[in-house]
């Protein structure tokens, strides 16, 4: 879901004009630049300092979003070919000087190789967030910690607190796929936080948290699952239960995307949840859904109808083979072996088959661990048809991750086959996958729009968790 978009950073040999042998002291400074990439265009910055010992360190910058020094590892330049090895992201970048101030190369990540040109010295353009919370606010805000004791860690969020006595209704936000921080946070909106401000500005105290792994909080994340990070949701709402400014009958989940099957599966099992928020929650199985996410969004950036069917159906196999197998090792050998004998029919060139080839592992990499494993194949009615309070599930008309006319009648039908017949579900005209205002919803689109998140959202969503409540 949301997070197939992450920071994406390069491998191309390059033939170069030569202009000598270059130094260490050549590079030496900050070099930015712009790629284009599936998610729309990222901006990437490396930064290089020479050390004592006259050899050189190098971090990385992705501006969009909000990742700033990211620990490089090797850095050589040889024939003037720079190369920088970023590990932590499984990702390098090589290329060779066009001019002094100028490096042309390619970015590759996971499979994917996008062309980057880094000038010396240029500044990354920052984007304008305007509904971003600036304090002071006119609220109590918190940094806590609390336990997840299935697991034995600390998780780290914010708690904001309306002004007065309480005790007051409040709402766990649980994020999307991927390691989320507290906000939320991608091409440098911070949804949560925009989200918590409204809430606690109109009486309800929030606690959003970074996920296990992220920023403050602990917690292994190879072995993580919706489930597990469902104990984690779990605690945050304990944690609540705790507070002497929380009104305990009255603590809520709001979830975004996976965090939508996150909710659920808490409410299912925790009969202290007073309400659900689902905002671009998945009502049906893993598998469905991102077969349909793929396509859609192919779709939407002009890609032949012959390629997306040839695509889906290749994921789909795919994912068919990643529920099958739980044996890493030996799902990448099935896999790579079927794919290889599919494209022996095809008559194609040697560089048509490694690009096919590239495509097809960078899908192979992204299926290949117990979070998708456990994402494909989970049906979410198992869980909304055991939940028993209050729901509002909203989607974005223009949603490609999380296709409102599949999902959202699936949620309902799930809710009433359980006997819950309090649900509301509402498609919002215009929006996408971060319910932000957009032409097309595009990911793409997604860090160019200045709307953080849409405010008759915000409203809506406000005004029926206050009415819920029974808040006066």
């Amino acid at each position: 879901m949301k997070r197939t978009y992450l920071s994406i950073f390069a491998v191309l040999l390059l033939t170069m004009a030569s202009y000598g042998q270059r130094t260490f002291n050549d590079i030496e400074g900050s070099w930015a630049g712009k790629m284009q990439t599936p998610a729309g265009a990222l901006q990437m910055v490396l930064h290089f300092t020479m050390t004592d010992a006259d050899t050189i360190k190098a971090t990385a910058d992705a501006p969009d979003q909000g990742a700033k020094g990211i620990s490089c590892g090797r850095v050589t330049l040889e024939n003037d070919t720079l190369f920088v090895d970023i590990p932590m992201v499984k990702g390098w970048y090589r290329g060779g000087f066009s001019s002094d101030s100028v490096i042309t190369g390619v970015w590759t990540q996971l499979g994917g190789r996008y062309d980057l040109e880094l000038k010396k010295g240029a500044k990354p353009v920052e984007q304008k967030r305007p509904q971003e919370p600036k304090p002071p606010y006119p609220y109590r805000e918190e940094e806590v910690t609390f336990m997840n004791t299935i697991e034995n860690f600390s998780l780290s969020g914010t708690l904001t607190l309306p002004q007065g006595e309480g005790p007051f209704p409040a709402v766990v936000l649980i994020s999307g796929s991927g390691q989320q921080d507290r906000d939320e946070t991608i091409y440098n909106h911070k949804p949560f936080k925009v989200i918590a401000d409204h809430l606690t500005r109109n009486g309800i105290a929030v606690l959003r948290y970074d996920d296990r792994g992220v920023g403050g909080s602990k917690g292994k994340t190879n072995h993580a699952t919706s489930l597990t990070n469902a104990d984690d949701a779990e605690a945050a709402v304990n944690y609540l239960m705790q507070r002497p400014e929380i009104n305990k009958k009255k603590v809520g989940l709001a979830g975004h995307s996976e965090g939508g099957l996150i909710a659920p599966i808490v409410a299912s099992r925790n009969a202290n949840i007073a309400f659900i928020v689902s905002l671009a929650g998945p009502g049906v199985r893993g598998y469905d859904l991102i077969l349909r996410q793929s396509e859609d969004i192919m779709r939407a950036s002009g890609v032949s109808e012959a390629e997306i069917t040839e695509t889906v159906t290749a994921n789909g196999q795919l994912f068919k083979m990643a529920i099958a197998e739980s044996d890493q090792r030996k799902f990448v050998k099935e896999a790579m072996e079927w794919y290889g004998k599919e494209l022996d029919g095809k008559g194609l060139s040697q560089e048509e088959r490694k690009e096919k080839m590239s495509a097809f592992t960078q899908g192979l990499i992204s299926a290949n661990n117990p979070w998708m494993r456990y994402f494909l194949d989970t049906d979410p009615a198992q869980f909304w048809s055991g939940v028993k309070c209050p729901v509002l599930a909203l989607n974005g008309e223009k949603d490609l991750q999380v296709n409102q006319e599949m999902n959202l009648p699936a949620i309902k039908a799930a809710l009433r086959k359980g006997g819950n017949k309090k649900v509301k579900t509402v498609i919002i005209p215009d929006l996408n996958h971060l319910f932000q205002t957009s032409e097309t919803g595009a990911p793409g689109e997604y860090g160019s729009i200045e709307e953080t998140f849409s405010p008759a959202t915000l409203e809506l969503m406000t005004s029926w968790i206050r009415k819920t409540v029974k808040m006066k």
